[in-house]
């Protein structure tokens, strides 16, 4: 901050960048808590939810660090295939324990447990 009190130009858009982050990554979150257990969501249809379409792998690492900010359900996001994630071993397990349905090749059978917002 200068001398007189204000932000020079650099100062505000840092500030503004930070703040735009904090308030996408709760935005995520926000969505993420929305889903109901027994259902997924896919990483983009998260992105779509919060009007960033083509950022899927954004809501990833988001998730990835969401334990920092409170307790979520980040298990109940899934790829579009219904892939769990790798790094997350316990994902599957929580899943069967809410009652989403597995297909023979590992992946969460995304027809009859994917999320329909709104409903």
């Amino acid at each position: 901050m200068s001398a007189g009190g204000c932000y020079t130009a650099s100062e505000w858009k840092g500030k503004m960048a930070v703040k735009m982050n904090e308030e996408l990554i709760y935005a995520i979150l926000s969505a993420v808590e929305e889903i109901p257990e027994g259902k997924v969501a896919s990483y983009g249809q998260i992105a779509r939810m919060i009007g960033r379409d083509k950022n899927a792998r954004l809501v990833g690492r988001v998730l990835g660090l969401a334990e920092y900010y409170g307790n979520y359900p980040c298990h109940r996001v899934v790829d579009h295939a219904g892939q769990t994630a790798s790094c997350f071993t316990e994902q599957k397990s929580l899943l069967l324990a809410e009652g989403v349905i597995f297909k023979e090749n590992g992946c969460v059978d995304m027809q009859k447990c994917r999320w329909k917002e709104g409903k």
